[in-house]
C-alpha cells in the first residue's frame, strides 16, 4: 500500500514538474515573441524616420541643383547673347566693307571699260599706222634693193655677218677682260701660296738605277761566288731574285734587278758572304735569311722615321713599313718615298693656308703613293691599289678617296683631294724632280708644235723652255687682238685633251704688225 502510494506521489511530483516547465517554457515564449514584435515595430519605425529624413534632404538637394541649374543656364544665356551680340555687329562691320568694296569695285569696273574703250580706238589708230609703217617699208625694200642691188635675203645674210663679227669680237674682249682679272686675282693668290709651301720642301732626289755594283777584294773572289760549277751563284740567284753579271771587268760584279728593294737585300747579303769568306749553298741561304729579317726591322725603322719627321702618328704597322718600302721605289728618276714626303710638306702647307685639317693633309700626301710598294704583287693603277690597302688597314673614306682620286682613277669628291692632286704634280714637276727620256722628250715637243700649228692663221709655232711653253706666232691680217686671245685658249684646251704631261704648259700667243722702209 505504502510503495503504490510511493508511486503515486511520484508520479504526481513528475507531473506537477512536467507542467510547470511547460508553464515556463510557454511564457518565456510569450516573452520573446512580445521582444521581438517590440524591436520590429522599433525598427520599423527607426526606418521610417529615416526614409523621410532622406527624402526630405533629397528634396532640398534637388531644389539647390536646379536653382544652380537655373543659374548657370542664366549665364550662358547671357555669355551667348553677348557673343551673339558681338558676332552681330562684326557680320555688319563685314556687311558695310563689302557694300564698300562692291561700291569701289563697280568704279574700278566703270574705269576698265573706259580705259578698253580707248585701247580699243588705240587699237584701231596702231592698226592704221602700222598699215601706213608696211606700205613705207615695202615701198623703202623696194627703193634700197634698186639702190644696192641686193634682195632682202642676201641683205640679211650680209647684215647678220656683220653682227656675228662683231658680236663675236665684243665676246672676245668681254672674256679677255673678265678671265684677266680673274687670272690676276688667281695667280696673286695662288703664288703666294705656292710660294710658301714649295719653300718647305726642300728634299733630296736619286738617278733610277736598275744595278748595283759590288766591289771585289780580289779576283780570286769571283771563282768563289760562282762556286763549283756554278751552285753558288745559282743558289744566291734563286733565293734573291736578282741576276750576278760576272764579266772581265777586275774587283766587280754587278747586280741586276728591276725590283729596287731585292737588289739592296741582295747587295748587303753579298758584301757580308765576302767579308765572312765561307761561300757555300747553307751559308748563302742562312745569310740571305738574315738580310731578310735585318731589312724587315730597317724598313720599319725608315717609315717611322718618315712619320715622325712629317708629325704623323697612329698608322697601322704594316702601311708604316710599306713607307719604308717606298725608299726602294722610284719613278721617272725620282725617289718615291722622297716624292712622298715633299708631296706632304707641300699638302700639309697648303691645307693650313686654305684652313684644313693640316694633318689629315699630311698622312692622305705621305700615303698617296703606297700603292707603288706592292705594285710589283698587284695588277692595277698603283692609286686604286693604295686606296684598298689604306681602307683595308682602317683610313679615313675621305683619304682613301683623296688617294684613289690623284691621278683622276675616280672623282674627287673633297677639297682633301683636290689640294693632293695639286701636292703631287708640284712635287712631281719642279725642275730637277724627274728625268725623261729624250726620246719621249722629243716626241712630246713635235706634238706640242705640231697641234699649235694645225691652227688657221699661224704661222710658225716653237715649243720652248723644256716644252712648258708654246710660243705661236700669228698672221696679223688673220688673227686679230682678240681672236688671238680666243686662239691661245683653243691650242691650250686642245694639248689637254690630246696630250699627257708633267705640271703646266703656257700658251703665248704673239700677233704683230711690221712696216718695213728703205731710204735710198
Amino acid at each position: 500500500m505504502s510503495f503504490l502510494l510511493g508511486i503515486i506521489l511520484g508520479i504526481l511530483i513528475a507531473g506537477l514538474l512536467a507542467g510547470a516547465y511547460l508553464y515556463f517554457q510557454k511564457r518565456r515564449e510569450k516573452e520573446t515573441r512580445e521582444s521581438a514584435e517590440k524591436l520590429l515595430k522599433d525598427a520599423q519605425q527607426k526606418a521610417k524616420e529615416i526614409l523621410e529624413k532622406a527624402e526630405k534632404e533629397a528634396k532640398i538637394k534637388l531644389q539647390q541643383a536646379e536653382i544652380q541649374i537655373k543659374e548657370e543656364l542664366l549665364s550662358h544665356k547671357q555669355t551667348l547673347e553677348k557673343e551673339f551680340e558681338k558676332k552681330l555687329r562684326d557680320v555688319s562691320l563685314r556687311e558695310e566693307r563689302i557694300i564698300h568694296k562692291e561700291e569701289a569695285l563697280i568704279k574700278k569696273e566703270e574705269a576698265l571699260e573706259r580705259k578698253l574703250k580707248e585701247i580699243e580706238e588705240l587699237k584701231s589708230l596702231i592698226e592704221n599706222e602700222k598699215k601706213q609703217i608696211e606700205e613705207v617699208l615695202t615701198q623703202t625694200k623696194e627703193e634700197l634693193e634698186k639702190i644696192s642691188g641686193l634682195s632682202e635675203k642676201e641683205a640679211k645674210e650680209l647684215l647678220l655677218k656683220r653682227v656675228e663679227e662683231e658680236l663675236k669680237e665684243e665676246k672676245a674682249k668681254l672674256l679677255m677682260k673678265l678671265e684677266n682679272e680673274v687670272k690676276d686675282e688667281a695667280k696673286r693668290k695662288s703664288q703666294e701660296i705656292l710660294a710658301y709651301a714649295i719653300s718647305k720642301a726642300a728634299v733630296p732626289f736619286v738617278t733610277e738605277k736598275t744595278v748595283s755594283v759590288v766591289q771585289l777584294p780580289n779576283e780570286e773572289m769571283k771563282g768563289r761566288i760562282i762556286g763549283r760549277e756554278g751552285r753558288n751563284i745559282r743558289t744566291f740567284e734563286t733565293l734573291t731574285g736578282v741576276d750576278l753579271l760576272i764579266d772581265d771587268t777586275p774587283e766587280v760584279v754587278v747586280l741586276s734587278c728591276a725590283d729596287p728593294l731585292r737588289r739592296e737585300i741582295a747587295r748587303i747579303a753579298l758584301e757580308k758572304l765576302i767579308a765572312d769568306g765561307r761561300i757555300h749553298p747553307a751559308r748563302i741561304e742562312e745569310i740571305v735569311k738574315q738580310v731578310e729579317e735585318e731589312m724587315e726591322h730597317h724598313l720599319m725603322e725608315v717609315g717611322e722615321k718618315a712619320c715622325f719627321e712629317l708629325g704623323i702618328y697612329g698608322l697601322h704597322p704594316e702601311l708604316v713599313k710599306m713607307i719604308g718600302k717606298l725608299k726602294y721605289r722610284t719613278s721617272y728618276s725620282q725617289n718615291v718615298l722622297q716624292h712622298s714626303i715633299e708631296t706632304a710638306i707641300i699638302c700639309g702647307a697648303l691645307a693650313g693656308e686654305l684652313g684644313i685639317d693640316v694633318k689629315k693633309a699630311k698622312r692622305a700626301a705621305l700615303l698617296h703613293d703606297i700603292g707603288k710598294a706592292t705594285s710589283y704583287e698587284m695588277e692595277g693603277p698603283h692609286a686604286l691599289i693604295g686606296a684598298e690597302i689604306a681602307r683595308k688597314y682602317g683610313e679615313e673614306e675621305e683619304i682613301v678617296n683623296a688617294i684613289a682620286s690623284h691621278h683622276e682613277d675616280i672623282p674627287i669628291t673633297s677639297i682633301l683631294g683636290i689640294i693632293l692632286q695639286i701636292s703631287d704634280a708640284i712635287s712631281g714637276a719642279r725642275p730637277g724632280a724627274r728625268r725623261e727620256l729624250l726620246e719621249a722628250y722629243i716626241k712630246r715637243i713635235k706634238e706640242l708644235e705640231a697641234i699649235a700649228s694645225s691652227f688657221e692663221g699661224v704661222e710658225k709655232a716653237f715649243a720652248i723652255q723644256a716644252g712648258r711653253e708654246i710660243r705661236v706666232i700669228v698672221d696679223d691680217k688673220k688673227i686679230s687682238d682678240e681672236q688671238a686671245y680666243v686662239l691661245a685658249r683653243e691650242i691650250a684646251q686642245k694639248v689637254e685633251k690630246e696630250l699627257t704631261y708633267p705640271g703646266i704648259i703656257r700658251v703665248t700667243v704673239i700677233r704683230e704688225t711690221r712696216a718695213i722702209e728703205y731710204a735710198k
